[in-house]
């Protein structure tokens, strides 16, 4: 039994045979230490424990009973070191391999990247496509790194709490009562070792960064390239399904023309944008690279880039506005104020002057959509992201005219 004040009364004293057996004697009544004072945290005997003696209103309950409070709280940290200990285990099997994996995957598809887009401009750049590979390789060697020293830091980890719990088990099951309650203290600091071993987390550190391989020098290069080698053969053609009635299509379906009045010819059809002077290509895209050119120098209002098939048609509502919605992405231009848009968020652009041509560039593989003016050599503005396919050029016109270029 265990009570606040609670003091041995008659008889309460262990007699021959009875409590935890020979061990040492109270220094000041040379009786057994049968008693546990929660006050001064420590045994006590029945006299300390009795109406004269020292403890007299202190917390007392039976040496035993104490006992099996830390015998009970020793078994409840086993239990808690074994499941921490198997989640870091599961996590050491289960989670390392597969990050290294990854790591290993994302460094050869970078790798992979930068030689296919280095292969059209060798000429150019053989020091770049050093730089980057030794950047790549790099990055890949820091990620292996840091697996590596999560495994043996998650190793020693394992050392550590199978060691405590060892130790607490042994305690367990050799020590009686007495020598488990001076043992306390010591139970206590293993049990606070243990807990300062957090379990693992999600870190970067673990993860190849793709940025490695993003050069301004080899983007700028590659797109040249790219649009130099590839814009002419891509069939880009308006589909006339989708042209907005304020819009006139070419009979050769590559220049809109904008109109203040909305035309009664257009027969309405589920893929006609009923408001918004938008229009879609009638070629989609779900994996490879791709590249057009747009002559937009007749217009101070237009948006150029790519659009889900899933961006609705009907209304005069954001879902269908071009750069509002998480269909669409796309560059746009209203008087001086250029910026690109996507999901309602728009990233204003610093350009100076209007370009008159501008190349559009869909690299599915890499997850990248560049902006870019053929004049110049500018990278306008490029968008790393994930695109949900298949994607078709997208248009708008507000004023005068844009053509795909042929």
């Amino acid at each position: 039994m265990s009570a606040e004040g609670a003091e041995p009364g008659p008889g309460s004293e262990p007699g021959p045979g009875s409590g935890p057996g020979p061990g040492p004697l109270c220094p000041e009544h040379g009786q057994a230490l049968s008693w546990f004072c929660g006050s001064e945290r420590r045994p006590v005997c029945a006299a300390c424990a009795g109406l004269g003696g020292r403890c007299r209103g202190h917390r007392i309950c039976r040496a035993e009973e104490r006992a099996e409070e830390l015998r009970n709280k020793i078994v409840d940290q086993c239990e808690r070191l074994q499941l921490q200990s198997a989640a870091i285990t599961k996590y050491v099997a289960d989670v390392l391999p597969g990050k290294n994996q990854r790591a290993v995957s994302m460094a050869s598809a970078a790798r992979e990247l930068v030689i296919q887009r280095l292969s059209l401009v060798r000429s150019l750049c053989e020091s770049e496509e050093q730089r980057l590979l030794e950047q790549v390789h790099g990055e890949e060697e820091r990620a292996h790194q840091s697996i590596l020293t999560q495994r043996v830091h998650w190793a020693e980890a394992l050392q550590k709490l199978d060691t405590i719990r060892t130790g607490l088990v042994d305690m367990l099951t050799h020590l009686d009562d007495l020598q488990l309650i001076q043992k306390e203290q010591e139970i206590f600091e293993r049990t606070e070792e243990a807990e300062g071993i957090l379990d693992p987390q999600e870190s970067e550190m673990l993860n190849f960064n793709e940025k490695c391989t993003r050069s301004p020098l080899l983007t700028q290069l590659w797109a040249t390239a790219v649009l130099g080698s590839l814009s002419g053969t891509e069939d880009v053609r308006i589909d006339e399904r989708t042209v907005s009635p304020f819009l006139q299509l070419s009979d050769d379906r590559k220049t809109l023309t904008f109109s203040t009045k909305k035309s009664k010819a257009c027969a309405d059809g589920p893929e006609r944008f009923d408001h918004w002077p938008n229009a879609l290509a009638a070629t989609s895209f779900q994996n490879g690279l791709h590249a057009w050119m747009v002559n937009v120098q007749n217009s101070c209002a237009y948006k150029v880039g790519v659009a889900s098939g899933h961006l609705p048609r009907k209304g005069s509502g954001s879902d269908c506005r071009l750069g509002h919605n998480a269909f669409s992405w796309v560059f746009s231009r209203y008087d001086q104020e250029f910026r690109f848009s996507h999901n309602g968020q728009h990233e204003p652009l610093g350009l100076l002057r209007g370009p008159a041509q501008l190349g559009v560039v869909l690299d599915l593989q890499a997850r990248e959509l560049l902006f870019y003016e053929p004049a110049s050599g500018t990278v306008l503005y490029t968008h790393h992201g994930s695109f949900p396919g298949p994607l078709f050029p997208v248009f708008a016109v507000a004023d005068q005219t844009i053509s795909i270029v042929h």
